[in-house]
C-alpha cells in the first residue's frame, strides 16, 4: 500500500468486533513499536500486552469509557524516564519516543486490517498498580486493539484536516 493511502485509512477506532486478535498480528504490531526509532537508540519503552479478560477489565476501569470494552486487546505503553535521552537543555525524549512507537504500531495495525485508538485519558497510577509495575517505568498509553466494526471515510482529511497552507511555513515563520 502507497503509505499515504494507509496514513488516510488510520483512524480511531472506537467499536470493535467480537472477534480475538490473532497472536501473529499483535506480534507483527508490536515488531512495528520496537524497531521505531528512539533518541539516541536508548529504547526506553516496553510493551504490555492485555488479553486475559479480568486484567483487560481492571484496565478498562482506569478509563471509563463504555466504546472501549469492545476491544479484545489493550497495548500498554509504558516508558523509563531514568534511561531515555535528555537533550542539553535537560529534555526528556521518553514521551517522544513512545509518540513515535505507537504512531508506528497504529499504522502497522491499519496495514493489517485492524484499528486502534491512542487513549491518554486514563488513570496511569491505577493502572500502573494494576499491572504490578516497578517504580521505574510510567503508563504512557493505551492503544487498544481490535478488527474495527465500520470503516472511516479515507477522504474525511479534505474537510476536517486543516489545509496545507494553513501549517506549512518556508524558511522563517510568517502569519
Amino acid at each position: 500500500m502507497v503509505f499515504i493511502e494507509l496514513a488516510k485509512k488510520r483512524y480511531s477506532v472506537r467499536s470493535y468486533k467480537n472477534i480475538p486478535v490473532e497472536r501473529e498480528k499483535i506480534l507483527e504490531i508490536l515488531e512495528a513499536g520496537r524497531v521505531a526509532p528512539s533518541a539516541v537508540n536508548f529504547q526506553p519503552l516496553r510493551f504490555i500486552v492485555v488479553q486475559d479478560e479480568q486484567v483487560k477489565k481492571d484496565i478498562i476501569s482506569t478509563y471509563p469509557r463504555e466504546w472501549i470494552k469492545s476491544a479484545p486487546a489493550i497495548i500498554v505503553i509504558c516508558g523509563d524516564h531514568s534511561t531515555a535521552w535528555r537533550r542539553a537543555d535537560g529534555k526528556d525524549h521518553c514521551d517522544i519516543d513512545a509518540a513515535i512507537a505507537i504512531d508506528h504500531m497504529t499504522l502497522a495495525a491499519a496495514d493489517l486490517g485492524l484499528g486502534t485508538c491512542w487513549v491518554c485519558a486514563f488513570n496511569s497510577m491505577q493502572c500502573h498498580k494494576i499491572l504490578k509495575l516497578p517504580s521505574n517505568l510510567e503508563v504512557i498509553a493505551l492503544l487498544p486493539l481490535g478488527y474495527p466494526m465500520d470503516q472511516a471515510d479515507s477522504e474525511r482529511h479534505s474537510q476536517k484536516r486543516k489545509k496545507i497552507e494553513d501549517i506549512v511555513h518556508w524558511d522563517k515563520y510568517s502569519e
